[in-house]
């Protein structure tokens, strides 16, 4: 059994407190239904204790005013005590979230390494100087924001609160980190570690609560000087919409219907595999998973029938199983709201060619379903247009270049997707007409912890990961001095 170090309690200061009254909530497992720990509910007076202890741990400059080769060691020292306990987090992971073991474990490594690069780019962070017309010199600098809250989703738990946590810190911020209510243990275990690593008190904070409470009470914080979100996009509306009176800087990274395009001279033994991974992969809740795959007529029948013979050949089970490829979706709710858009796929016309309904031999209570493929789609479907996140994927025929573009184009998205052609002139003409911020050429990953992370249209404001996501999290003050 893997134990949490405090999980019915907050971090606020450096301690561990219980929330208000003592309130706390359930966490399920998503494989067996069952409670696997309580977490602290998070009352609008605590949120205001934790930003309270964030905004004293800012004013005091213990780590604003640190050199910045002071806070690289605390970070690089957070990234070894992850390493050091790969096992024990991702097996938390694993159980908490419903991923399989395998991602699991390659996450908790992915976070180490986010920690290590914002150690690395903690001294790199440089103002510079500008050619002004009055005799003089002109510079600027990089200054931290602030407090910073941070709010991150239930699908990748630990990586996407590194992606926040790491370079606000790296930038001299304090923070309040609030994670799902479906998945807050391993944010737990990094505010535990980071202590340990010797973050000064109230550096980063971490409560846990429903968004609807502790979010919100955030999200409308007159203290908090910036927020940054990952999750749904009407979620992420609602921000906006709560930090405007205190003009708080918000970014977000939210919803994605991200196109596959495969063209007629594609390596079809590769992008059809691809295919199935990228829509598949943590059970299709990612907001990068290719859940619309455009292809080529000439080779849609070939394509439709490798990509339905790989699903039907994918492991779904125990997450704890090392030869699991799939395991749950977080929630029954979840799984029965993925279920209701197979059934709208069906009733709109879709000819479903893999999967549909709950695999045999899973748990009653868990939240398992089958990996699931329509083809014959057409662009207006719902299935076609709308964020499903979960294991839904919807293969849609186009004639030529021209069509895919403006098929592509017409969704209210614009994260991620992929390029599949041997003919490179074509992949650049095609990767600028897509409206989209991520995209990959022969390949499926969106994700590089060295390069800007981040969506067109409602897919989000700004960039994360790289050296663009430090400008998430730091203000521009320029100087002059005069000459004269």
């Amino acid at each position: 059994m893997v134990t949490v170090e405090s999980p019915s309690r907050l971090l606020i200061g450096g301690r561990w407190h219980s929330a208000e009254k003592d309130a706390t909530f359930d966490i399920l497992e998503p494989a067996t239904g069952e409670v696997m720990a309580r977490a602290a509910s998070a009352s609008p007076a605590d949120v205001d204790t934790a930003v309270e202890a964030a905004r004293a741990a800012y004013e005091s400059g213990s780590w604003s005013n640190m050199p910045a080769s002071g806070r690289a060691r605390v970070l690089y020292r957070i990234a070894e005590l992850i390493r050091k306990e790969v096992d024990r987090l991702a097996t938390l992971e694993a159980r908490n979230a419903g991923k399989p073991i395998r991602d699991a474990r390659d996450e908790v490594l992915g976070a180490a390494q986010c920690f290590e690069y914002y150690a690395g780019a903690a001294t790199r962070i440089f103002g510079e100087t500008i050619p002004v017309t009055s005799p003089g010199l002109d510079f600027t600098l990089r200054e931290p924001v602030g407090v910073v809250a941070l709010i991150v989703p239930w699908n990748f738990p630990l990586s996407i609160a590194s992606w926040k946590v790491a370079p606000a810190l790296a930038a001299g911020n304090t923070a309040i980190l609030k994670p799902a209510s479906y998945t807050p243990l391993t944010a737990i275990e990094l505010g535990r570690i980071a202590l340990e690593a010797g973050l000064p008190e109230g550096v980063l904070n971490v409560i846990t609560g429903p968004g609807s409470i502790t979010g919100n009470a955030l999200a409308g914080h007159p203290d908090v000087d910036k927020i940054a979100f990952t999750g749904e996009t009407l979620t992420g509306v609602s921000i906006l919409q709560q930090a405007a009176p205190n003009i708080t800087r918000v970014s977000l990274e939210l919803g994605g219907k991200s196109p596959n395009i495969i063209f007629e001279d594609a390596d079809l033994a590769k992008a059809a595999p691809a295919a199935v991974a990228s829509v598949f992969g943590n059970a299709g809740q990612d907001c990068c998973a290719r859940s619309r795959a455009f292809v080529q007529r000439s080779i849609a029948q070939e394509f439709d029938e490798r990509v339905a013979a790989g699903t039907k050949a994918l492991r779904v089970g125990d997450p704890l199983d090392e030869q699991t490829e799939m395991g749950p979706l977080i929630s029954v709710k979840q799984r029965e709201r993925v279920q209701g858009y197979i059934d709208v796929g069906n009733k709109e016309g879709a000819r479903l060619i893999a999967g549909g309904s709950t695999p045999a031999g899973r748990p009653a209570n868990g939240s398992f379903l089958e990996p699931t493929v329509f083809d014959n789609a057409d662009n207006r479907m719902r299935i076609a247009q709308e964020e499903i996140f979960g294991p839904v994927l919807t293969i849609i025929a186009f004639k030529d270049e021209e069509e895919v573009v403006r098929l592509v184009n017409a969704n209210q998205y614009g994260l991620s997707g992929s390029i599949w052609t041997r003919d490179i002139g074509r992949a650049l003409r095609v990767a600028k007409g897509v409206r989209t911020g991520v995209l990959s050429i022969n390949s499926s990953r969106s994700v590089h912890q060295e390069a800007p992370f981040g969506g067109y249209k409602r897919s989000g404001i700004g960039r994360e990961l790289g050296m663009h996501a430090l400008q998430l999290y730091t203000e521009v003050k320029n100087v002059f001095i005069s000459l004269e």
